[in-house]
């Protein structure tokens, strides 16, 4: 048998036991019995029209994947109840990098507007890790600081104590693409321990939700989860939860001597029977609906995709959508948090406009139409979404 059929096969046989052996919880809610929604690129501006042009003449479909803008930080988490946020970080130990974006230059020099130039406010002339989605091409960003992306997020986690923890994925990017110039540094060991040195300059322990936090006394994070569950929602109000996206050898970077990700402050996404595991991220909630549910079911935690590449929100597609709210996955990441009336009236959101809900594979004991992010029926909520004209 292959190495690859073994491990699968041990993967499920570790699901069914989990299945049999997981508490069932009831009372007040855990962590694991919610659901909520999140943004895709959270720092994402679309291109300026002219860079738009440019990308389309190489081909228009992925130019029109790229044509999505979010909200700043703060308001997201205010105003459209967003728990989950992610960031592309990108290592610029000397500065300066990512100052002059290839396009940016192209279209200038072919005298049109290229926008704003990024490098106005002089912070992209700093060393440290900058925050944007692809070198020279879809670069506009909310906050091109990685450091200041984190001390939004936990300022306004600090202006609102009782909210329910927000996941922030990081994803590491070093990535060169041929026809290219900026070939963005690597990330090795000691890069990929800088981005947790970075969170912990923000961020105090005692604000986040970590993997020892969750594992307690037990050996692994599986068995703390199968034999305690996760904690309550009233133990982990006002916290921040970070995980890491990568799957490649920079995960394997930041698992390396911290078994069962001992010491450190990401989750991570690894095979369900590793010692670390506890949170997945699985994009395709049509392709792999199934597997999503069974890791709900036993306790693990999912982060899926509702839409990809603004495909689903030209043609008011809801498929995918509703299969990631069935999943059961709880966070359902979306770039169309509000509609985009360019194109349809698509968005994701959670019935009755709630921030949080029961989940509906994992907290099918708790009532419907509750916002457990202020356990307040739905019809009650004072919370109004302002919708893009």
């Amino acid at each position: 048998m292959r190495r690859i059929e073994i491990m699968r096969l041990t993967g499920c046989l570790g699901l069914v036991l989990l299945t049999y052996c997981l508490p069932v919880h009831s009372g007040e809610p855990r962590f694991n019995q919610i659901q909520v929604i999140g943004t895709h690129n959270s720092y994402h501006i679309a291109p300026t029209p002219a860079i738009f042009e440019l990308v389309a003449s190489a081909g228009r479909r992925r130019a029109e994947g790229l044509d999505y803008s979010h909200r700043p930080l703060q308001q997201q988490l205010s105003q459209l109840g967003i728990r989950e946020l992610e960031l592309d970080v990108y290592a610029d130990p000397k500065g300066g990098l990512y100052a002059e974006p290839n396009l940016r230059k192209m279209v200038k020099n072919r005298g049109k507007d290229p926008g704003p130039d990024p490098a106005d406010d002089g912070k992209l002339q700093k060393p440290g890790f900058k925050v944007l989605h692809v070198q020279d091409v879809d670069f506009r960003t909310h906050t091109p600081l990685f450091n200041d992306a984190l001390k939004q997020i936990r300022a306004w986690s600090q202006a609102n104590r009782r909210h329910l923890p927000i996941m922030v994925m990081i994803e590491l990017k070093d990535e060169a693409f041929f026809g290219l110039s900026t070939k963005p540094a690597k990330f090795g060991r000691s890069e990929v321990d800088e981005v947790e040195t970075a969170i912990l300059s923000v961020f105090d322990q005692s604000e986040l939700l970590t993997p020892d936090r969750v594992r307690g006394h037990f050996e692994t994070l599986p068995e703390a989860i199968q034999k305690q569950g996760w904690p309550v929602l009233d133990t982990v109000r006002g916290l921040v939860m970070f995980a890491l996206e990568n799957e490649d050898e920079l995960r394997d970077y930041y698992l390396d001597g911290h078994e069962a990700l001992r010491g450190r402050v990401m989750f991570t996404s690894v095979a369900e029977t590793h010692p670390a595991a506890a949170w997945f991220n699985v994009n395709d909630p049509v392709k792999e609906f199934d597997r999503i549910r069974k890791l709900v079911r036993v306790g693990f935690l999912v982060r899926t995709r509702a839409d990809a590449d603004t495909v689903q929100a030209r043609t008011n597609d809801t498929n995918q959508r509703d299969k990631a709210l069935k999943s059961g996955a709880h966070f359902v990441s979306t770039d169309y948090p509000e509609p985009d009336r360019r194109l349809t009236e698509y968005c994701v959101r959670l019935p009755g406009g709630v921030i949080a809900r029961a989940n509906p594979v994992s907290g099918t004991t708790f009532p419907d139409g509750i916002d457990l992010e202020s356990s307040k029926p739905a019809s009650n909520t004072s919370r109004r979404f302002k919708t893009k004209p």
